[in-house]
C-alpha cells in the first residue's frame, strides 16, 4: 500500500520535496514546543508559521536539487512540503490546546487571586475567561454556560488552525516562486573540440 502511495505522490513532487515535508514537520514540533508550551507566546506561533512555509517550500526544491523547469513541478515541490507543515503546526496547536482545555483544574497562583472554584475542563477555561474580563465579550457570543463556551472556544481554535495552514500554504508558495526565480540552472556542456 505504501509503495503505491510512494509511486503517485512521486508522479507529483520529486524525492526531495517528501524528505524536505519531514523536515517540515520537525521545524512544527520545534516551533511548537517552543512557542505553546516552553515559552506559551501563542502570536509568536503563528508568525513562525509564515518563515516556515517560505523556508520548507524553498528547501523541498533544494533538496530535490530542480535545476531545470517546469514550474508545475517546482511549485507542486514547495505546496507540498508547505502543506505538510502547515497542517503539523494547526494539528500542534489543537493538540496543545486539548490538553489545557481538558485538564484545566483551575489552579491560579495566589497572586492572581487564588484557585478558581469550577469543575475540571470546559467549566474552568471559561471561568479564567470570566476573571480575565472577557465575560461581556463571552455574553455577547451568546455564551450563558460551559457547552456554549465550549462551542465557542473550538469555533476560536480551528479558525486560528485554519489561518496557521492559510499562512504557512502561502508563504510556501512564495518560498517556491523566490526558488524558481533564483534557482541555480543547468550549465550547457562545454562544446567538444573537432577532431583534428
Amino acid at each position: 500500500m505504501s509503495l503505491a502511495i510512494g509511486r503517485a505522490l512521486g508522479r507529483v513532487v520529486d524525492r526531495g520535496a517528501v524528505t524536505a515535508a519531514f523536515v517540515g514537520i520537525g521545524m512544527a514540533v520545534t516551533i511548537g514546543v517552543s512557542f505553546l508550551l516552553v515559552i506559551p507566546v501563542e502570536p509568536v506561533y503563528w508568525y513562525l508559521s509564515i518563515p516556515a512555509g517560505l523556508l520548507i517550500a524553498y528547501y523541498a526544491n533544494q533538496r530535490a536539487d530542480r535545476r531545470a523547469g517546469p514550474w508545475g513541478r517546482i511549485l507542486a515541490n514547495g505546496l507540498f512540503a508547505a502543506a505538510v507543515t502547515a497542517v503539523s503546526l494547526a494539528i500542534l496547536l489543537l493538540a496543545v490546546k486539548a490538553l489545557f482545555f481538558f485538564a484545566d483544574d483551575g489552579y491560579r497562583d495566589a497572586s492572581q487571586g487564588g484557585t478558581l472554584d469550577c469543575q475540571t475542563g470546559a467549566a474552568c477555561v471559561m471561568e479564567r475567561y470570566v476573571a480575565a474580563g472577557r465575560g461581556p465579550e463571552l455574553a455577547r457570543a451568546g455564551v450563558t454556560d460551559a457547552a456554549t463556551f465550549t462551542t465557542f472556544y473550538w469555533n476560536q481554535q480551528l479558525a486560528t488552525a485554519g489561518l496557521l495552514v492559510v499562512l504557512c500554504m502561502g508563504a510556501g508558495l512564495t518560498g517556491a516562486v523566490l526558488y524558481g526565480i533564483t534557482r541555480p540552472r543547468q550549465s550547457e556542456p562545454a562544446p567538444r573540440a573537432a577532431p583534428g
